[in-house]
């Protein structure tokens, strides 16, 4: 293992500390957005209404834990049970009006600290860190074999 392996794992860990998940204007306990529903309702909106057994494939979770997730968010409105547009037996979850507006508001406060972050960063600078990003992210999904599908694709 290379010592810039070693900074990249020191960095990750960083990344991860930092208080972007702390938005004030939120939903969930002490006005923070669930980690776990921000990041559902994302695949959700990419892929369309998923069943358990498909969440639990595209997460690497047993169903068990997306029941916990899926419970917690319809309770909260975010998602709906519908069934299966393609005519299957199983219900599936597809996002609400108010999923998909509690997403957009995060999704902004994300860019918008975000751009703060990066306001003296060239836009090259920027273009490199996210194909960077990209290729990371592509290259663990690659190795676990579940693919994340990303807005503009056709699909995992």
């Amino acid at each position: 293992m290379s010592n810039r392996t070693h900074e990249v794992e020191y960095e990750q860990m960083l990344l991860s500390r930092h208080g972007l998940w702390q938005h004030k204007g939120g939903r969930g306990k002490d006005g923070l957005v669930e980690r776990s529903a921000y990041i559902l309702l994302s695949r959700i909106r990419v892929q369309g209404p998923m069943s358990i057994g498909e969440l639990s494939d595209a997460f690497g979770l047993d169903a068990s834990t997306l029941n916990r997730q899926t419970a917690a968010a319809m309770r909260s409105g975010l998602v709906e049970r519908i069934p299966d547009p393609a005519g299957g037996m199983a219900r599936k979850f597809r996002i609400t009006d108010k999923g998909a507006r509690m997403l957009d508001e995060k999704r902004d406060y994300f860019v918008h600290a975000l751009d703060k972050v990066m306001a003296d960063w060239s836009d090259e600078d920027i273009a490199h860190f996210a194909s960077y990003l990209r290729r990371f992210n592509s290259d663990i999904e690659r190795i676990e074999g579940r693919p994340w599908p990303r807005p503009g694709t056709d699909g995992p």
